[in-house]
């Protein structure tokens, strides 16, 4: 376990050396790990740092109000409206790599025209060890790792968590007094909600996948998850009142891990999972059925995509 007083401090002066007299901009999506890596930033380098929260339209339900609400003692905080273009190019694409490195590009793209904006040199991230080992290893590839597009227009990326597990960023992000919704909160994906659909992203899909994981995160907080979520994989035939439908499959995903290189499916109690898909069936007329997953990882992996 790392010694969170010592890390504090050596990361600290590593940001400001490699920052230096420039200017530097931190990928800020609300996670444990870029919040971590924002607040340690900040106290390193203060208003050198503008901390950039990206609006993909692929977030959680409330994200980007929790977000202002949250970072606005950093008076130098951006929240991007980019909804439109994420979901404009990622149009047509079911490919899930293709969808990644989508994302990974408009990401940088969106970072680097505010980079331009406020003359910013660096780019910091939240990257932590299991992303760089899943895609060394091609399990995945993330936006923050390989996902990057081949030409970044910054000096350098600076990832002062690398080499941490998710539970050492959280022992970092206590001590740095973030409040507990974030300290706690369960892993999410770079790509957002885009990697819990199966297929193309559209509005509708996303519109069902953001409220069923909201459904899920409720219901399953009593039994203290790594993660839970809730996919949308398909289409199945249900009854709706007196009439058949076509409508969305949701599969409901909970797992126990202690850095997400492993994982195992956690047993859900029978009532806790009815109470789940009685919500997000009878929430949204679009949703036929909901199923719950109980694959360990290995073989499967903790996201669908």
């Amino acid at each position: 376990m790392v010694d969170v007083d010592s890390f504090i401090e050596e990361k600290k002066d590593e940001i400001a050396a490699a920052v230096g007299d420039g200017h530097a901009i931190i990928a800020l999506s609300g996670g444990v790990d870029s919040s971590t890596a924002a607040a340690l930033a900040y106290e390193s380098i203060g208003d050198q740092l503008t901390p950039v929260y990206v609006d993909t339209g692929l977030m959680r339900k409330g994200e980007t109000d929790e977000i202002r609400e949250t970072f606005d003692y950093m008076d130098s905080l951006r929240i991007v409206e980019a909804q439109d273009r994420f979901l404009d190019a990622l149009e047509g694409e079911t490919d899930p790599e293709e969808k990644r490195h989508i994302i990974g590009e408009q990401f940088i793209r969106e970072f680097e025209t505010v980079a331009k904006e406020v003359d910013a040199d660096y780019l910091v991230q939240g990257t932590i060890y299991p992303d760089r080992i899943e895609s060394e290893g091609t399990i995945k590839s993330h936006h923050n790792v390989g996902g990057l597009p081949d030409v970044i227009d910054f000096e350098g990326i600076v990832e002062p968590m690398r080499d941490l597990y998710k539970d050492e960023v959280r022992e970092v992000a206590r001590e740095l007094d973030l409040e507990e919704i974030i300290s706690e909160r369960m892993p999410f994906p770079g790509p957002g909600l885009a990697v819990r659909i199966i297929g193309e992203v559209t509005e509708e899909k996303l519109e069902v996948a953001r409220e069923a994981n909201h459904v899920v995160e409720e219901e399953l907080e009593e039994y203290e998850p790594w993660q839970a979520l809730a996919a949308v994989i398909g289409k199945a035939t249900g009854v709706k009142g007196d009439n058949r439908v076509h409508g969305w499959v949701v599969a409901v995903r909970s797992v126990e891990s202690r850095d997400g290189m492993t994982a195992r499916a956690q047993e859900i109690d029978w009532q806790t999972l009815q109470r789940i898909q009685s919500r997000i069936t009878g929430e949204n007329d679009n949703v036929a059925r909901v199923l719950y997953d109980v694959t360990h990882k290995p073989p499967a992996t903790i996201e669908y995509e």
